[in-house]
């Protein structure tokens, strides 16, 4: 086989085939169970295939640790093999061996990250931001988790089509446009709006909802004027959504996401296909009237009183909502977008809603074994009461308002470390530190969590944060400016590595595991693995550039740090990338 940098390709390989070997066909392509080792002194990965084993195969863990050992083909790539305890399989790898594929790293333009394998169409439905309403903290996760998945899918060769699924076409817009219909907007159509405006009326709007039942009776009335097209509240909707959509532009531009205008998939560009869509869920028998709603009752979904919990098509008055539009999304990835994979990033509150939409989909046929769906759900970002994160006064803080304090304490951050560092150039690093700490901090949490937002933990230069690693990147560029052999780096001939010392060895180790990393994040969905291997990365370079000088070694060993330095920064730059985070040269 070619040279694959990440060992665990051949690793694997060779087990598996041990396995065989040792124990017949019928465990064939048995996971060996491999990992990297804890500790240097258990080696550099470790097999526990032998303990998973051991039962199936009714003989001692060590006893099928010894087996698969005597039959593992370590040529070439194995320096020592040795079983442990009740049959760990502790593996060290060949010194050659490790510079070699440390160097093919160097040399991939992908840095030794292997394609996926068979690469698929995906759709990944993320922001969403509802019109009418400013973005707030609670659309951040959204936001920066499902642009970092895009990316990365992307990178390892998929077809990735984003949707920002705005909400512009549900009950609210009846209110909000009965409401500016009581306000003389209609002889005022055109009028500069702004966001905040925008807000004050939706409040308003909401509270004559809750307390004036007519204007009730009114609001639901006109989501279905609006819904049928009717020419007056076409106007004004159109207005809202105009306003709403240059403010979305600004922030997504401002977190330096990858959607696109042509990327917006709102509530509204299903509006034409609900009919059809239902006329199909009827003819398969898929929904009934139910209270005046037609709903679907898909299998297994149980209310509080026990009874089948319904996903509403269309409300009572004739309105379509959520789970009509969320089934026509689904509906036209799979048939329009040609995707397989389906991918929500949304709150994990929705968890039980798009259960029930992937089912009824399943039950119509639009998803199935040639293209399924998947919930990427994120937890709550939390304030130091343990709350959800509010201002004092108890409303949602603006996510614009965020970046900018942000970046102005990440300026005080970059003035006092580096007060060398001004004008535009200190601006320019201002808002990378600022941006990219908010979004990591986001990232680097497993997404499923909750977790505590800290404006002091999230800029600090220590620990797995967006400083550290943008600090690290730039120190190696450091090393670079200082030295007079720019051109070493990868896409170079790549010889001359040498791992002589213990901690050159380890961040070679650590280098050539970007592969396994970017797959993880990939096929579980979870950007934190990425940050996890970027500040292992990082702090396994602090470690070798304090124990072993660079620019001060001899000429061979010089060339050999500096190439190991050059794949560091490249890697660190290459995995923040894939994050959305900028990685300064400067800092």
């Amino acid at each position: 086989m070619g040279v694959v940098p990440d060992p665990v390709h051949i690793l694997t390989e060779r087990l598996q085939g041990a396995i065989t070997a040792a124990f017949g066909p019928e465990l064939a392509g048995a996971d060996p169970v491999l990992r990297r080792a804890g500790q240097a002194r258990f080696g550099d990965y470790q097999a526990n295939a032998a303990m998973a084993l051991s039962k199936r195969l009714g003989r001692p863990g060590r006893e099928v640790a010894d087996a698969i050992v005597g039959h593992l083909d370590g040529r070439g790539v194995l320096a020592k093999v040795e079983v442990a305890g009740n049959g760990f399989i502790n593996l060290t790898l060949d010194d050659a061996y490790l510079a070699a594929e440390t160097t093919a790293s160097a040399a991939s333009p992908t840095l030794g990250v292997t394609p996926a394998g068979p690469p698929h169409r995906f759709v990944i439905d993320f922001a969403g931001p509802n019109v009418a309403k400013e973005m707030h903290v609670g659309h951040l996760r959204s936001s920066v988790i499902g642009d970092a998945l895009a990316r990365i899918l992307e990178f390892l060769g998929h077809r990735v089509m984003r949707q920002d699924h705005l909400g512009d076409w549900g009950r609210q817009f009846g209110m909000l446009i009965e409401h500016l219909v009581d306000l003389g907007w209609e002889s005022d159509a055109g009028a500069p709006r702004s966001i905040a405006d925008l807000n004050e009326l939706y409040r308003q709007a909401q509270e004559k909802l809750d307390s004036d039942p007519v204007f009730a009776d009114r609001a639901r009335t006109r989501v279905v004027a609006l819904q049928s097209g009717d020419p007056g509240s076409l106007v004004l909707w159109k207005e809202l959504v105009a306003e709403s959509r240059r403010h979305f532009e600004q922030v997504y531009r401002r977190l330096g996401l990858t959607l696109r205008p042509e990327d917006v998939r709102p509530e509204s560009f299903y509006n034409d296909t609900l009919g059809p869509m239902v006329t199909e869920l009827e003819q398969k028998g898929l929904v009934r009237v139910d209270q005046g709603a037609l709903c679907a009752f898909p299998p297994g979904f149980t209310g509080r009183d026990g009874g089948p919990l319904p996903l509403i098509v269309r409300n009572s008055f004739g309105g379509y909502g959520y789970g009509a539009t969320d089934l026509a999304a689904v509906r036209y990835s799979v048939r329009d977008l040609g995707a397989d994979r389906l991918v929500y990033v949304t709150d994990a509150r929705q968890a039980q809603h798009f259960a029930m939409v992937f089912s009824v989909s399943e039950q119509a046929g639009w998803l199935g074994p040639r293209a399924r769906a998947e919930h990427a759900p994120f937890g709550t970002i939390l304030g130091p009461d343990g709350r959800p994160f509010k201002t004092r006064s108890g409303d949602n803080i603006r996510l614009a308002d965020l970046l900018d304090e942000a970046v102005e304490r990440a300026r005080a951050v970059v003035a006092e470390k580096s007060p060398d560092l001004g004008g535009d150039a200190a601006d320019q690093v201002a808002e990378a530190v600022g941006i990219g700490s908010v979004k990591y901090n986001d990232l680097a949490n497993d997404r499923v969590k909750d977790y505590v937002f800290d404006w002091d933990r999230m800029l600090a230069r220590e620990g797995n944060t967006a400083p550290y690693l943008q600090y690290a990147h730039a120190r190696i560029h450091s090393i670079f400016r200082r030295s007079s052999e720019m051109e070493i780096g990868p896409g170079s001939d790549g010889t001359g590595l040498e791992l002589t010392a213990p901690q050159e060895r380890a961040l070679a180790l650590a280098l050539v595991g970007f592969d396994g990393a970017v797959h993880a994040s990939a096929d579980h969905l979870q950007p934190h693995r990425l940050c996890t291997y970027l500040f292992e990365l990082a702090t396994t370079f602090t470690t070798f550039y304090e124990a072993c000088p660079v620019l001060r070694a001899d000429p061979e060993v010089r060339e050999s740090r500096l190439r190991l330095s050059a794949l560091t920064a490249a890697v660190l730059g290459r995995g923040l990338g894939l994050l959305g985070i900028e990685a300064p040269e400067r800092m």
